[in-house]
């Protein structure tokens, strides 16, 4: 069991003081955010899975629908898919969804578009690269996966919200039910818990990959949930920071 004494006070009162002026932000300064937020979100997710479209260059593609030449046509695939499924978990959650294994298989259908066929568990052997973990074989992997989903439930009752999220994302990737798009399903995972308590959606940027799998990793061998909280922690206020200087400034 996780424990639930780990918690972000300053997070919450910087949610309720958020929550507080929601309505009388500007809505088309929101509406620029949360379309930067996607272009940034899009492009730092799949670039940590070996992307290699420039910020730029996604911002083109999906804001300017202009193909990027030269480039394989799978990564176009992963950039425009991506988008498209995060506007689906916004979906979801607009309608008060709860993040259920129905959802999360369709996530990942549309994060593998015309790359290969998505919301199916492997039944095959896989290994992480440069991990010290090892994902459970299909046979455990299959049981780990309907106790992850019951987990899920208990768990959105007890932990502080960056906690419930974190480990949403850590557990997941951990268990690695699918060949392929594990990591971009579970960091979307972790955003729908944070937008459904909420909270806002976060980046994690392709120049701290490597923190972030060390982070991954921590929890992975030692079920060490904190130091990946910590890191979604801090991006988490960082963005609650932008959005309440959109008052301060007055705009």
């Amino acid at each position: 069991m996780l424990s639930d004494k780990l918690r972000f006070p300053d997070i919450e009162i910087k949610k309720q003081k958020l929550d507080e002026v929601r309505s009388i932000l500007p809505a088309v300064s929101v509406e620029s955010y949360e379309q930067a937020f996607l272009v940034d979100y899009t492009h730092n997710s799949t670039a940590i899975e070996g992307n290699t479209l420039s910020l730029i260059e996604t911002k083109v593609l999906l804001e300017d629908k202009i193909s990027i030449g030269g480039k394989p046509l799978r990564e176009i695939y992963e950039i425009t898919n991506h988008a498209d499924a995060y506007k689906y978990a916004l979906q979801c959650i607009a309608e008060n969804k709860i993040l259920t294994e129905h959802i999360v298989k369709d996530m990942h259908q549309i994060l593998m578009r015309n790359i290969i066929d998505g919301g199916i568990y492997r039944n095959v052997e896989v290994r992480i690269s440069g991990a010290g973990h090892a994902p459970p074989a299909p046979v455990d992997m299959f049981y780990q996966v309907k106790d992850f989903f019951h987990d899920l439930v208990e768990y959105g009752k007890t932990l502080d919200p960056i906690v419930f999220a974190s480990w949403t994302h850590a557990e997941f990737v951990k268990i690695h039910p699918f060949v392929d798009g594990n990591g971009r399903v579970s960091r979307m995972m972790m955003n729908y818990q944070l937008l459904a308590s909420g909270l806002l959606p976060v980046s994690i940027p392709k120049t701290k990959r490597f923190e972030y799998y060390d982070a991954l990793e921590s929890y992975a061998l030692n079920e060490d949930i904190e130091i990946i909280a910590r890191t979604i922690a801090e991006l988490e206020e960082a963005r609650l920071d932008d959005y309440l200087n959109l008052v301060d400034k007055g705009e």
